[in-house]
């Protein structure tokens, strides 16, 4: 594919003088660069040489054939596209040419319209193929960059509970083991629980990236959500000397969306609200339905956050950098895992922050809408 500014190179290959310099003209006024070639062999010499995004084939030449020529094209450039032109058309030559890898048939004569028309869309077929499989090859890339990072993230746990496994068993007949072997254990027990928070990050990431999301939206109640998720952070919230609370409407907010991805959405930005609090401090989730949106926001009394970390907040294993960060355990995948269930429900999630007085993310969802009633019944929402 050639770079932006440059021109599209084009190849055609036929054996009547006349069509070449005919297609050289059409083709060249169009802005491309043509190439012309009077049998199959010197056309696929061309192709190696000059790596076209398109090529123009006769069907019917001596020596090489056109259908010859399109199998060896495609051995070179599975990509290129190419367009058969013949003078001998009929169905069965047709649907031996789509059968052989042809893009196209043109029949003998065309117009100059016609063959720009169907170069063009040629060309733009293979922009958006190539354009597809990079994104591919760069998710491709992500992933393993990905499985990677965890790898090592794993290792140096991992790599810490053997060696202090290994040092208590060496020490098991020595007087102070006992002392040893508890203090160490802690340590074995907290650095399992790293690698178990980081498997179940890494788990949910795998399942939101295998289109789980997919599925058909339901009716999902955001204040039921919202409550259960407190009640299940209480202990938590009295250990670090937090207040919880809840704003919610009376008459309740309903989303549309999975329930279990809606309540890993909520359980990560109120987990992360308690845990980077300050003493005494206090955690509101309030939730309201604006026009065709449910908002949701979570807001603390903490440590807040810097302007110029903010943006990457949203982003993998980013993590908050400052004291609060050092002493609160974390993957840095909670917030991504946020705004990836988010984009994939077709809402959108924001952060307010000043440092030193806390935080409050702010999370759009779309509100649920009641089918239209049957029998010409006006559609309701609630």
């Amino acid at each position: 594919m050639s770079e932006p500014g440059e021109q599209e190179v084009i190849v055609v290959i036929d054996d009547d003088a006349a069509m070449r310099l005919s297609c050289r003209k059409i083709l060249s006024k169009a802005g491309y660069e043509v190439e012309t070639f009077e049998d199959g062999v010197q056309g696929l010499e061309g192709v190696s040489r000059l790596k076209p995004g398109l090529v123009v084939v006769d069907l019917k030449m001596p020596g090489l054939s056109g259908l010859e020529v399109i199998a060896r094209v495609h051995e070179m450039d599975p990509q290129a596209v190419l367009v058969v032109i013949t003078g001998y058309a009929t169905i069965d030559t047709a649907v031996e040419a789509m059968k052989a890898g042809a893009y196209d048939f043109l029949p003998k004569p065309f117009s100059p319209e016609e063959l720009r028309l169907i170069v063009n869309r040629g060309l733009e077929r293979r922009r958006l193929s190539l354009e597809a499989r990079r994104g591919e090859m760069e998710r491709e890339l992500l992933k393993r960059r990905f499985v990677t990072f965890v790898s090592h993230q794993l290792q140096t746990p991992l790599a810490a509970v053997h060696q202090y496994l290994s040092v208590l068993r060496q020490f098991e007949d020595q007087g102070d083991v006992e002392l040893k072997r508890r203090e160490w254990l802690e340590r074995c027990l907290k650095r399992t629980e790293e690698m178990q928070a980081l498997i179940h990050d890494w788990l949910t990431l795998a399942r939101l990236e295998s289109d789980r999301l997919g599925r058909e939206p339901v009716k999902v109640d955001v204040g039921q959500a919202v409550t259960n998720i407190l009640a299940t952070y209480e202990p938590l919230a009295a250990a670090e000397r937090v207040t919880l609370e809840a704003r919610l409407p009376e008459e309740g907010c309903w989303a549309k969306g999975d329930p279990n991805c809606i309540s890993v959405l909520l359980d990560n930005l109120i987990v992360n609200a308690i845990k980077y609090n300050r003493p005494e401090g206090r955690v509101t989730v309030s939730s309201a339905r604006k026009d065709e949106e449910v908002e949701v926001a979570v807001a603390d009394t903490g440590v807040g956050i810097p302007p110029e970390q903010q943006q990457f907040l949203f982003d993998e294993f980013f993590r908050v950098r400052g004291e609060a960060a050092k002493k609160t355990p974390g993957t840095g995948l909670g917030l991504a895992i946020c705004r990836r269930i988010v984009t994939e429900l077709g809402g959108c999630i924001a952060v307010e922050s000043q440092p030193g007085a806390g935080s409050t993310f702010r999370v759009r969802l779309p509100a649920w809408r009641e089918p239209a009633a049957e029998a010409g019944g006006s559609e309701s929402t609630t």
